[in-house]
């Protein structure tokens, strides 16, 4: 069993991060797989929703996707306000990463951590108050319509254009994340490193494909 002091000291925090972000990002490539269904039709997305919402197994994995989110929100906090207070004066300003400049990582990204993730927590509070909490319709079995609820809430442009903003600030929280938690977990060499950042960028930019597809295409449903 790993101590708790480990895992309250400041390499300890970084490997929570890490693995609760990561666990957070296999997450959202199982929830965009279910997503993609909508594209579909009605009766595959609605099916394969009740098939989830049904399912008892669902409220001990809801209570753990929260627990991770928590766990999360909380180290990374944690992490932020013991640097700051640890370094009361700022350190000479650090370049930004490029190829005449490889050591540094810094970017846009890594420096943006705390702002995109706080828009991060907005976006997932709304995105369960509109879906999981919203209007209830049901189809011609009985089951709940949530084709029909996002038809809804993605024929309003204003909608649209909010749920896309986040997933450029998402895309841009995971872009950094995903490849900095190798770094959390030791894996940290010439060799690796580079081919880790590409892998994550390449699954950074699918997540974010795919979310920022579902509501242009649920629009463009919604006009025609």
């Amino acid at each position: 069993m790993i101590p708790q002091k480990a895992l309250s000291s400041s390499i300890g925090s970084k490997f929570l991060i890490a693995l609760t972000g990561l666990s957070l990002v296999l997450f959202l490539v199982a929830h965009l797989a279910g997503n993609l269904l909508f594209i579909a039709g009605p009766d595959a997305f609605n099916h394969y929703s009740h098939s989830l919402i049904s399912n008892p197994l669902v409220y001990g994995a809801e209570a753990g996707l929260l627990a991770l989110f928590v766990l999360h929100i909380v180290k990374t906090v944690w992490m932020f306000a013991a640097n700051r207070t640890a370094r009361p004066e700022r350190y000479a300003v650090r370049k930004w990463a490029r190829k005449k400049n490889p050591s540094s990582r810094k970017t846009v990204a890594s420096t943006t951590m705390i702002l995109t993730g706080s828009i991060t927590l907005l976006f997932v509070i709304t995105h369960l108050v509109t879906f999981k909490f919203g209007p209830y319709y049901e189809t011609a079995e009985g089951i709940r319509d949530l084709y029909r609820l996002q038809l809804a809430v993605f024929s309003d442009p204003t909608y649209v254009g909010f749920y896309l903003f986040c997933m450029a600030v998402i895309f841009f929280h995971l872009w950094h994340g995903i490849s900095s938690a190798a770094q959390s977990f030791g894996i940290d060499s010439p060799h690796w490193t580079p081919r880790i950042i590409w892998t994550a960028r390449l699954v950074t930019a699918l997540l974010a494909a795919g979310f920022g597809l579902l509501p242009v295409f649920t629009f463009a449903l919604s006009v025609n």
